[in-house]
């Protein structure tokens, strides 16, 4: 039988509904398996241990009490340390900021709480979510909960490693390059970068107005161990909301589609190598599809190293304008991956240089688009290499070219809007490690890239939560 920190969040939710469970029980049981696996992994840095118990114990109540329940009452979830919670800092995992308390929830939490769903812990994050490795100035390294000494991920890597080693059921990140993705890869769980407006949002720190960056690229979104978990908390997650003027109403399911569903599969990206091992289980997740009444087919999208370029030259030409704001509050190995990472990409000189970029944007997007009115799917690898060795990214130039290099499949849909899901496919035999895939799909089609995870994940997926390796 399994233990009720082993449960996914869907089941938890239905056990609590039918009195099978307490809140309490399940909270409980979750603030135990923080005690007991955290101190070897770092990826819980806040536990809301009295808030979450008080919270469950009405949540007991108010189900006794015959009165109406959210689709995730009495279930506890985990809170990246960037995205706001009433009363507690938004840290950003630096010393500056260890104090920035704020004074409502960012609309995700919000949202979460009305579903009944109960904050349970904070989550660790690399200084100012700009690395695709967690360790925090401010918290420290994050572990891998499959391999000690390889990256978790990043720059949600606090979350993914608390969801894999059963922490919390389901939580809540961000992604502006990869961020839901990158760590889910490393850590073996799933996630799903929104369609751009899809989820609202906003926050108090560093600042409510956000640059043009954050505003084109920045989503919000769930993570758990299990694909129907992240359905069900994008279902809860999203909608308009007026804080975020951006974010819209849109039904979850698109149009129905003329079947089989077409799929394009590039195990091998361009733009730099891709590992072998990674590539096979690109190609392994793409049978699986064949299984499940998909057709699948070999292609690359148009465009695809413009896409990954433009979102480089976006990015950094934004946080550029910044970073002397940043650079006093970031530690010594952030800044070195940061410069590092910004080698070689030129700078957005003047008005002009920002108007050919959007102009870059759009035609990309077009052609894109294009193509995936044919192919509503697009199947490739999240990382084109294995997870690395903690500080790779940081320790030279060289090993942040390679990071650059190797999370080149995320980004596309982070310039482009899209929706994109990472779900473990595999495992490599040497490591131990896993090794996730990515569905990208048609803008506001989130629908269809769960649906694939999903039957993905039905023939291949790894077994979760794990004991971390120590």
């Amino acid at each position: 039988m399994s233990e009720i920190w082993q449960l996914p969040a869907t089941e938890l939710a239905q056990r609590i509904a039918r009195r099978q469970l307490s809140s309490v029980e399940v909270v409980d049981a979750h603030l135990a398996r923080i005690d007991a696996v955290n101190p070897a992994l770092n990826a819980v840095v806040r536990v809301l241990a009295d808030e979450a118990r008080a919270a469950a114990v009405k949540a007991d109540q108010k189900l006794a009490a015959g009165e109406t329940i959210g689709p995730l009452h009495g279930v506890p979830f985990t809170v990246k340390e960037n995205i706001d919670m009433a009363g507690l800092p938004t840290t950003w995992g630096v010393h500056a900021l260890a104090q920035a308390v704020v004074p409502v929830d960012a609309p995700v939490v919000e949202r979460m709480r009305a579903a009944g769903a109960i904050p349970i812990a904070r989550t660790n994050l690399p200084d100012m979510a700009l690395r695709v490795h967690t360790d925090s100035s401010l918290h420290g390294l994050t572990r891998n909960p499959w391999h000690p000494g390889r990256t978790a991920g990043g720059s949600s890597g606090g979350e993914a490693a608390a969801l894999a080693s059963g922490m919390s059921p389901i939580g809540l990140g961000n992604d502006i390059g990869g961020s839901l993705r990158n760590p889910a890869n490393a850590c073996g769980i799933a996630s799903i970068r929104p369609s751009a407006g899809r989820v609202p949002d906003a926050g108090y720190v560093p600042a409510e107005d956000r640059l043009l960056a954050v505003q084109l690229m920045n989503v919000q979104g769930p993570m758990a161990r299990r694909v129907a978990d992240v359905r069900l908390g994008l279902q809860v997650l999203m909608g308009a909301h007026p804080r975020d003027p951006w974010s819209i109403d849109a039904p979850f399911e698109g149009r129905a589609l003329t079947r089989p569903v077409r799929v394009a599969v590039l195990s091998e990206p361009p733009g730099g190598g891709t590992d072998p091992k990674v590539a096979a289980v690109v190609r392994h997740a793409a049978q699986a599809l064949t299984d499940a009444g998909y057709v699948v087919e070999e292609a690359c999208p148009p465009r695809y190293e413009d896409a990954v370029g433009c979102w480089r030259r976006l990015i950094m030409g934004d946080f550029g304008s910044v970073l002397a704001l940043l650079s006093p509050m970031m530690g010594a190995d952030a800044m070195a991956f940061l410069n590092n990472f910004n080698e070689g990409i030129p700078p957005l000189a003047d008005a002009a240089a920002w108007s050919l970029l959007m102009a870059e944007r759009d035609g990309i997007a077009r052609a894109w688009s294009t193509f995936m009115a044919d192919r509503p799917l697009l199947l490739s690898p999240t990382w084109t290499q294995l997870p690395f060795e903690h500080g790779f990214d940081s320790a030279s130039l060289a090993g942040a070219e390679a990071t650059k290099e190797l999370m080149r499949p995320v980004v596309p849909a982070n310039l482009l809007g899209l929706p994109s899901a990472c779900v473990p496919a595999g495992r490599d035999e040497a490591t131990g490690l896993p090794i996730g895939v990515l569905i990208t799909g048609q803008r506001l089609r989130d629908d269809l890239c769960l649906e694939a995870a999903e039957a993905i994940e039905a023939r291949l997926g790894i077994a979760t939560p794990i004991d971390p390796v120590r």
